[in-house]
């Protein structure tokens, strides 16, 4: 009885401390959606933002947040909103420069943003590096994504 009492508790300390770590399985399966959607873009920004995940949730939280510049409409707000989404990009790459996901995450915006913006300096070299390592992708979702935008 003692053990199970244990283990129950180390569950629901894990559980615990993953409450704030939203689901990656679900945030790739939105984030095609999310540029026409403005409240499920507002709802994963406010999820992402208080998670404590990884660097992956990181770029993702600043996909979002370039992809909220498409719903705002001061040209002011969507410029502040868009720089802001490209240093969570590029802080969670340079975290860790092999990460499939984040570099797709970066190829993806580069290469559908405005070029006025003077993001797309790493398209190539990420089209590259994802090429190179996709077989890796384990996630049916993500490599849909990531074939969706070498296209």
């Amino acid at each position: 009885m003692r053990k199970i009492v244990t283990i129950f508790i180390a569950l629901l300390s894990f559980l615990s401390a993953n409450a704030q770590d939203i689901d990656l399985e679900y945030v790739r399966s939105n984030y095609d959606k999310a540029i026409k959607d403005e409240k499920l873009c507002k709802s994963l920004i406010e999820a992402l933002s208080k998670s404590t995940g990884s660097n992956t949730h990181l770029a993702y939280l600043g996909a979002f947040q370039t992809i909220w510049a498409n719903h705002t409409f001061s040209p002011i707000s969507k410029l502040s909103t868009f720089k802001k989404g490209k240093q969570n990009i590029e802080k969670a790459i340079n975290s860790n420069q092999n990460n499939i996901e984040t570099r797709f995450i970066r190829l993806s915006i580069q290469k559908n943003c405005p070029s006025f913006l003077g993001y797309r300096q790493n398209i190539n070299e990420d089209k590259q590096f994802i090429n190179e390592h996709k077989d890796k992708i384990a996630s049916g979702t993500l490599l849909q994504l990531v074939n969706k935008v070498l296209q």
